[in-house]
C-alpha cells in the first residue's frame, strides 16, 4: 500500500501540492484525475521517490521513502515500474531490445531465457512479430504497447501510469486503457494512473481520486465517484464528459 500524509511540494514560489493525504489500495487500479497543472504527475513522482516532499511523508508499505539514502531508495524502486507519457523508448534499439533492456541491465535473467520472456510479453500486448522494428517505425499506440511490455518485464508489484493515452485518438486511447485493465487483471499489480480521459476511466478503474488546489478533494470506488455531490467534482466531470448523469 502506498500512503501519502500531508505531502507538500513547491517549485520556487509556485505551490503545487498543498497537503496531500492519499491511500493507494494494494492490488487495485486507482486513477487520479483533475485539471491540468494541478500536480498529478508531480504526485506520481513522489510515490516512486523521483521527487521528495518539502513536508509530509510518503510510505510504501511500512517504509517511509522520502528520507532514504540512494541505495535504500533503489531497493524500494525495484518494486515499481513507470510508464511515461511518451513511452520513453530507446530510438537506437528495436522493440525486442527495448523490452529486454531492464532484464539485461539488472542481470535478472540469463540471455537464453530472454527471448521467451520478451516474446511472451509482446504477444500479451498485441505485438507478435514486431520485435525487429524500431520506435520510428511504430504508431503512437504501438509505442505505448512497447512501453507497457517493458514495464511488465520485471514483474513489478506497482506500476505508475502517467497519462498513458496522451496523443492518441479516442479509439486507440480506449484500446490502451482496456489493455492496461487486462494486464492488471492478469498480473495483479497495484496500478496508479494519471488520466484526463473522462468518462472512460470510470469503466476501468477500481478507485478514482481527484486532485484540486493541491489536495485530494475526493476519493471513492469508481462506480460511487460519479455520484459524488461535491460541486467541484460535478463540474469537472460535466465539463470533461459533456453531461452529468
Amino acid at each position: 500500500m502506498i500512503t501519502l500524509k500531508g505531502v507538500e511540494k513547491n517549485f520556487g514560489k509556485q505551490r503545487i501540492l498543498q497537503g496531500v493525504d492519499l491511500i493507494i489500495p494494494t492490488g487495485k487500479l486507482t486513477t487520479i484525475i483533475g485539471p491540468s497543472g494541478e500536480g498529478k504527475s508531480v504526485l506520481l513522482k513522489h510515490m516512486i521517490g523521483l521527487l521528495k516532499p518539502d513536508r509530509g511523508e510518503v510510505w510504501v508499505d511500512d517504509v517511509e521513502i522520502s528520507h532514504l539514502n540512494d541505495r535504500d531508495l533503489n531497493e524500494v524502486r525495484r518494486r515499481f515500474a513507470m510508464l511515461f507519457q511518451a513511452a520513453a523508448l530507446f530510438d537506437s534499439m528495436n522493440v525486442f531490445d527495448n523490452v529486454a533492456f531492464p532484464l539485461r541491465e539488472k542481470g535478472l535473467a540469463p540471455e537464453s531465457d530472454i527471448p521467451r520472456i520478451v516474446d511472451g510479453l509482446l504477444e500479451r500486448v498485441g505485438l507478435v512479430g514486431m520485435g525487429h522494428k524500431h520506435p520510428s517505425e511504430l504508431s503512437g499506440g504501438m509505442k505505448k504497447r512497447v512501453g507497457l511490455a517493458r514495464a511488465l518485464v520485471m514483474g513489478p508489484e506497482i506500476i505508475l501510469f502517467d497519462e498513458p493515452t496522451t496523443g492518441l485518438d479516442p479509439l486507440m486511447a480506449k484500446t490502451i486503457h482496456d489493455l492496461i485493465r487486462s494486464m492488471h487483471r492478469v498480473f495483479g499489480f497495484t496500478a496508479v494512473m494519471v488520466s484526463h480521459e473522462i468518462p472512460e476511466i470510470f469503466a476501468i478503474s477500481d478507485w478514482v481520486a481527484m486532485l484540486k488546489h493541491g489536495k485530494v478533494i475526493a476519493m471513492a470506488p469508481s462506480k460511487e465517484f460519479q455520484s459524488i455531490k461535491d460541486p467541484i467534482v460535478r463540474e469537472f466531470i460535466s465539463v470533461n464528459e459533456g453531461s452529468v448523469a
